[in-house]
């Protein structure tokens, strides 16, 4: 998955992590509150940490992607692996398989020549790029102010002691982003370490349906997306599994499911790998 399509996708599993109701009543209840928003207050922190760094990774991506028909039968089922490589310190995708076979002659020419175009990018190319990284993360800032939050207990997940926190829209948000109008048509939980605030597991869900890809395309009412997540040291936190179950309407008329699975490994660092291309 492109940088930009792990961000559009972590945006919305963001949103779904806020946690719970600001409740106005004893001052016990107003502790908790505010132990919530201060764990997720940090947690913002450590997953701006955490983005930073893994632009410093290379790593594998395997994307199943399968999608139904309204009546479960299945219309395409397409699997890519893809190596995400670096080229001037940007994310660059190189395509290893396709449905177990290795990419067309083509696919390869493409990819050569967006290997080259990247190698020789100019600096408005590079201001434009990183305009777009800027705004995909922006969310990041507005979690706060989007949701109201609540501590609903603690878990063990992948022997790490976490909070589990709960999130609602807060009413009366106003958008500030590109992303922001999404915050009030999601809802979920998060799971954060309790040593660095990372963010284990996000499990988020859509309660409205809303419109991507200029109205061609309607998200519906129950989808949902489940990210877990690794650390590989340090406090860096990556994407280990994200899974997308959703329903959305094309063009208003055709309905379709979408069962999307997204499992990454083999973190380096591109200092230590054979792909990092230097000018």
């Amino acid at each position: 998955m492109t940088k930009s399509r792990i961000g559009a996708l972590l945006i919305v599993l963001a949103s779904s992590s806020a946690l719970f109701a600001q409740n106005k009543g004893s001052d016990k209840l107003q502790a908790i509150v505010l132990d919530a928003r201060q764990i997720v207050g940090q947690s913002l922190v450590a997953a701006e940490h955490s983005w930073q760094a893994r632009n410093g990774y290379i790593y594998m991506e395997r994307d199943e992607d399968r999608r139904l028909d309204s009546a479960g039968k299945v219309q395409s089922d397409n699997v890519d692996v893809t190596r995400m490589t670096l080229v001037n310190g940007i994310r660059f995708e190189q395509l290893v398989e396709h449905n177990g076979q290795l990419p067309s002659a083509e696919e390869q020419k493409k990819r050569d020549q967006d290997f080259e175009k990247l190698k020789n990018e100019t600096p408005s190319e590079r201001a434009a790029r990183l305009r777009k990284d800027q705004e995909n993360k922006s969310f990041l800032h507005d979690l706060l102010e989007a949701f109201d939050f609540r501590l609903i207990g603690d878990e063990i997940v992948d022997g790490k002691p976490t909070y589990v926190l709960e999130a609602t829209p807060h009413p009366g948000y106003h958008a500030s982003g590109k992303y922001g109008k999404l915050f009030a048509r999601v809802q979920g939980k998060l799971w954060v370490d309790k040593e660095d605030f990372g963010w284990v597991k996000v499990d988020g869900e859509v309660t409205q349906a809303f419109s991507m890809g200029l109205f061609v395309a309607r998200v519906q009412r129950g989808s949902h997306i489940i990210l877990e997540q690794t650390c590989l040291g340090d406090a860096i936190w990556v994407p280990k599994r994200l899974e997308v179950r959703a329903n959305a309407r094309i063009l208003f008329v055709k309905s379709l499911d979408l069962d999307r699975i997204l499992t990454y490994s083999d973190y380096r660092l591109a200092s230590d790998g054979p792909y990092s291309v230097k000018k």
